[in-house]
């Protein structure tokens, strides 16, 4: 299925295209994921936008997120980190509008110990229906099946329940808190850390 793959590393990780995965994009139910494209700049601005107010409480990047030539930078660069191998992030899009919905990703790719961190966000009118829990399904079975990944990190605020609620519906394992891991939203949060290793078995 990702024949066109970039050649893999001496720890056997497979990345394939960005070309090949938008031709045939991962699939579920009521979602699907496509590699985030410089193309893909404008739209992410409006879905930025459209939920500001409930992202910036936890996420520290949105406050530097002010205009949409940051947005197209941002979408430039998650082409030129898929390419390069350090982190392969989806844009989350309406299985049936085509709409971005949010983003779900693989950063901090690292090859030699084949780990990376599970990132995502939504758009605030998309939340509470299960569909990021659909996106990480497909991210994760990507990430291990496909890819190649040994172990997968995720974070989230120890006071973030609905990002809480995703990590414990994809089975990932508690493993302790790091404290003021962040400041974010003008305060300082600690994060609950979670893993899923390839060997935890089927989600």
């Amino acid at each position: 299925m990702f024949g066109d793959a970039l050649r893999p590393t001496s720890t056997g990780l497979r990345i394939p295209s960005r070309a090949r995965v938008r031709g045939a994009p991962l699939k579920a139910q009521r979602v699907y994921l496509t590699p985030v494209e410089p193309s893909d700049g404008p739209e992410l601005w409006d879905v930025v936008e459209r939920t500001r107010k409930s992202l910036e409480r936890w996420l520290p990047w949105v406050p530097y997120n002010t205009t949409p030539a940051a947005s197209q930078r941002y979408s430039e660069s998650c082409a030129r980190d898929w390419d390069s191998g350090r982190a392969l992030r989806f844009g989350i899009r309406d299985g049936a509008s085509d709409q971005l919905l949010g983003i779900v990703g693989l950063d901090n790719c690292v090859h030699v110990h084949r780990n990376c961190d599970l990132g995502y966000w939504l758009l605030a009118n998309a939340c509470g229906c299960g569909l990021m829990h659909e996106a990480v399904e497909l991210c994760l079975r990507f990430a291990f099946a496909e890819v190649g990944f040994e172990r997968v990190r995720c974070a989230a605020a120890t006071d973030n329940h609905r990002s809480l609620n995703v990590i414990k519906r994809a089975a990932f394992q508690f493993e302790g808190v790091a404290r003021r891991a962040e400041f974010v939203g003008g305060r300082w949060v600690d994060h609950a850390v979670f893993s899923r290793l390839a060997t935890d078995g089927p989600m």
